[in-house]
C-alpha cells in the first residue's frame, strides 16, 4: 500500500496552498520529512509562490480563486531539476480525477496509505521506525471514511493517528479495543481524552495477527463502565501484519 508520486505531488499542492486540515497537514509532514524529492517539490512550489506573495496587493479574492490556482499548477510542466541528485522520480501517466478535485475523504485516505507506509518500510520508505509495529489498521467510520490509523507494536503498545476531524465532547471519552479472539472478546487497549496522537498501553495480549478487528467508540468520561464497548463507533478495521 503506497502513495505514487502524482499523488504525493497532488498533496504537496494542497499543503503549500494551506488546504489540508490542521490533522492531515501533521501527518504529511511527516512523509515529507522522510522524501527529499517531496520536500524539494514544496520548497520549489514555495519559491514559485513567493513573487507573487511578495508583490501582490492586499484585495478580496474571487470565490474561484483556489480552483483556479489549482488547474495553473496542475498544467505547469514538471522541473527536471525538483529532485535532488541521486533521487529519481518514475514519471506516471496523468489521472483523471487528479487530487485537487478529488473528495476529502479520497486525500485522506491517501495520507493514511502514506502512514502505514512508514510504518512497515513501503511508501517513500527512507527510515523505518524502530521497534516495528506488528500490525496496522486503518479504522473507517459507517460511510468508509478513515478516521484513524492504529499501529500495534505487540509489545502492549499501541499508537493511534487520527487522519479525519473527530468530535469528541467534553463528557466523553475516546476508547481503543481489539478483538484477539471470539472467546476472548473485545478488550480494551486504553483511553483518550482528546483528538491527538498517543500511545496506548493496554493489557498483555497474544501477538496481534492478521485480520484482527480493531476499533474505536465514544464511552463515558473515563472510559466505558462495563469493560465492553458500549457507545457508538467511531471506526473500525482489520489489521495487515507486517511482512
Amino acid at each position: 500500500m503506497s502513495l505514487n508520486r502524482t499523488d504525493l505531488n497532488a498533496i504537496a499542492d494542497d499543503y503549500v496552498l494551506g488546504l489540508l486540515g490542521e490533522t492531515e497537514a501533521e501527518l504529511f509532514e511527516e512523509l515529507l520529512a522522510r522524501d527529499p524529492a517531496l520536500e524539494a517539490r514544496v520548497a520549489a512550489l514555495r519559491d514559485g509562490l513567493l513573487p507573487l506573495d511578495l508583490s501582490a496587493p492586499k484585495v478580496d479574492l474571487p470565490d474561484d480563486f483556489m480552483d483556479r490556482l489549482r488547474e495553473r499548477i496542475a498544467a505547469e510542466p514538471a522541473r527536471e531539476d525538483a529532485a535532488p541528485r541521486g533521487v529519481t522520480i518514475t514519471p506516471v501517466p496523468p489521472q483523471a480525477d487528479n487530487l485537487p478535485q478529488a473528495p476529502r475523504a479520497k486525500r485522506r485516505w491517501l495520507i493514511a496509505a502514506g502512514i502505514i507506509g512508514l510504518a512497515v518500510g513501503l511508501g517513500t520508505g527512507s527510515l523505518r521506525p524502530t521497534p516495528e509495529p506488528r500490525v496496522v489498521a486503518v479504522l473507517m467510520n459507517a460511510s468508509g471514511e478513515p478516521q484513524a490509523v492504529i499501529e500495534d507494536y505487540g509489545n502492549r503498545d499501541a499508537k493511534i493517528r487520527f487522519v479525519a476531524d473527530v468530535t469528541l465532547p467534553s463528557d466523553k471519552t475516546i476508547q481503543a479495543w481489539t478483538l484477539p479472539s471470539p472467546e476472548t472478546g473485545p478488550v480494551s487497549l486504553g483511553t483518550l481524552d482528546r483528538v491527538a496522537p498517543a500511545v496506548l498501553t493496554g493489557p498483555d495480549l497474544p501477538a496481534p495477527a492478521p485480520q484482527q478487528l480493531y476499533e474505536i467508540t465514544l464511552e463515558p468520561a473515563g472510559g466505558s463502565p462495563t469493560g465492553r464497548p458500549t457507545g457508538p463507533i467511531l471506526g473500525k478495521g482489520f489489521a495487515h501484519i507486517q511482512s
